[in-house]
């Protein structure tokens, strides 16, 4: 079977470097669920061949395919036995790349210091065997994981070094990224015409490559800008359709999640209480079937805001704010942390109860 280096194609349009072996023919626009049942055909074809290479090789994109499908056990699973396989061939670059995967699922569990452990330790084995691919998707886990932790000043640099290498090797794919996440802070910091202008550079970019999951992702982000800096409802929940029939083309369970999310804070923001309660309880379900922390967290937010709104007995919203704030601590969610208490403030319902140190409840109950 020939093999495709999915890193020697052309950078014009964006490719899936974590589809490799027998698996580099993949687009990055693959259904997730035809990725998993390629990847699991290729690795059992691997493992009774005993060739060891390809072992680690298919199992990453079985490792990443559940991931994204939200199959947090089995990834968790795959990528490990992807790292085994590689470290007993001293394949350096593949050890990278498991280790990337592990840390970016661990990110997705909310796990963000060992997050930061296993990026570090996939950027530091791409570097020493020579894969800037691999490189500076693990430099890219570390910048994303401080951003999510609301840690803009010592990360935002590094979003911009990322862009500036991703420009220059014609990357579209990380390009797309990195324009995005750099939207992302601007838009957190209240700077919405220079987030709307690098959504949209995103989505564009992502069009003419062809990345139908970066462009997803960016018009959610141009949907969240034009609701809250506008107050343009019609195009936001336009823009959200859109995105939401990429990712079910591509079976993207997280970002559709996310997507859900999003559509019920434009309804919010709109004053229709009752259409953001159900969608925010549609995402909250989607998350706690993915034992995903971060969205489970943001999506019990906006839900408890929408049931205030609605007459919810006010005791009760100070109870659930409660426990929010404690679990995104835990977390480590600054940024989320503090939409607590604006949310707070703004339901009028503070101040809010030390809940102490009883039984941890897991975030995703």
């Amino acid at each position: 079977m020939a093999r495709v280096d999915q890193r020697k194609r052309p950078t014009d349009k964006a490719f899936a470097p974590e589809y490799q072996g027998a698996l580099g023919s993949l687009s990055v626009n693959s259904s997730l669920t035809d990725v998993l049942a390629k990847g699991v055909e290729e690795l059992r074809a691997a493992e009774q061949a005993g060739e060891r290479r390809e072992m680690a090789r298919c199992g990453l994109a079985v490792a990443e395919a559940c991931r994204r499908l939200g199959r947090v056990t089995e990834a968790d699973s795959a990528w490990k036995a992807s790292y085994r396989a590689a470290r007993s061939v001293d394949d350096v670059g593949a050890m990278a790349w498991a280790l990337w995967s592990g840390g970016t699922l661990a990110r997705q569990r909310g796990s963000l210091a060992l997050a930061y452990r296993l990026l570090r330790l996939a950027a530091d084995l791409g570097e020493r065997g020579g894969d800037v691919v691999v490189r500076g998707y693990s430099l890219a886990g570390l910048a994303e994981t401080g951003r999510i932790q609301g840690d803009y000043q010592a990360v935002g640099e590094l979003h911009e070094q990322l862009l500036a290498e991703a420009r220059r090797r014609g990357e579209a794919r990380h390009t797309v990224w990195a324009l995005e996440g750099i939207a992302q802070m601007h838009r957190n910091t209240g700077s919405y015409d220079r987030a709307l202008a690098l959504f949209e550079e995103a989505a564009a970019t992502a069009g003419r490559a062809d990345d139908r999951r970066g462009r997803a992702w960016a018009l959610r982000g141009i949907a969240d800008v034009v609701s809250v800096r506008d107050g343009d409802v019609e195009r936001a929940l336009s823009l959200l359709t859109e995105a939401e029939s990429l990712c079910r083309g591509m079976k993207l369970s997280s970002a559709l999640a996310y997507n859900h999310k999003m559509r019920g804070n434009v309804h919010y923001r709109a004053g229709q209480y009752a259409q953001a309660r159900d969608t925010y309880a549609q995402a909250l379900a989607e998350f706690q079937e993915m034992n995903e922390p971060r969205g489970t967290a943001l999506s019990r937010l906006g839900l408890a805001k929408a049931l205030a709104r609605l007459g919810r007995n006010p005791a009760e919203t100070v109870v659930e704010l409660a426990e929010l704030r404690r679990d995104l601590d835990r977390i480590g969610l600054r940024h989320a942390r503090d939409m607590v208490d604006k949310a707070t403030a703004e339901l009028g319902v503070g101040p809010l109860p030390d809940v102490g140190n009883p039984a941890e409840r897991a975030v995703t109950r």
